[in-house]
C-alpha cells in the first residue's frame, strides 16, 4: 500500500522545468522533514532538497541550490520545482517523509517513509 504518491516527472530537455509533486495516501503522518532524494543508475541514492516541517526551513543539496525550489501546502503536499534542469540530474526523484527529533536531515536512512519513485530525464 502506497503512503506517499508522486507526480510530475517525465522527460525534459536540458535548461528546462519540471514540477514534482508528493503527497501522503491513505495514512496520518507525523512530520518532522518532507523531502526529496534521488538515484541514477549505478549511484547511491542522494539528498535533493527537504522542508521543515514546523517553521517551513528548506534545506537544499548544494548541487541544486539557485535551481530547485522546495515547497509545500497545508494539505501536506510538498512540491519540487525544478528550473535549468542538466541532463546530471536524471534520476529517480523518491519523496520522503521523517518523523521524530530534528537533525541529519539529509540522511535517507533516518527518512521514515518513501514513494514509490518518478522518472525525471533531462536530455541535452
Amino acid at each position: 500500500q502506497e503512503q506517499l504518491v508522486e507526480s510530475g516527472g517525465g522527460l525534459v530537455q536540458a535548461g528546462g522545468s519540471l514540477r514534482l509533486s508528493c503527497a501522503p495516501s491513505g495514512r496520518t503522518f507525523s512530520i518532522t522533514y518532507m523531502g526529496w532524494f534521488r538515484q541514477a543508475p549505478g549511484k547511491e541514492r542522494e539528498f535533493v532538497a527537504s522542508v521543515r516541517w514546523s517553521g517551513n526551513t528548506p534545506y537544499y543539496a548544494d548541487s541544486v541550490k539557485g535551481r530547485f525550489t522546495i515547497s509545500r501546502d497545508n494539505t501536506n503536499t510538498v512540491y519540487l520545482q525544478m528550473n535549468s534542469l542538466q541532463p546530471e540530474d536524471t534520476a529517480v526523484y523518491y519523496c520522503a517523509v521523517r518523523s521524530g527529533p530534528p537533525g541529519s536531515v539529509a540522511v535517507a536512512s533516518r527518512y521514515n517513509y518513501w514513494g514509490q519513485g518518478t522518472q525525471v530525464s533531462v536530455s541535452s
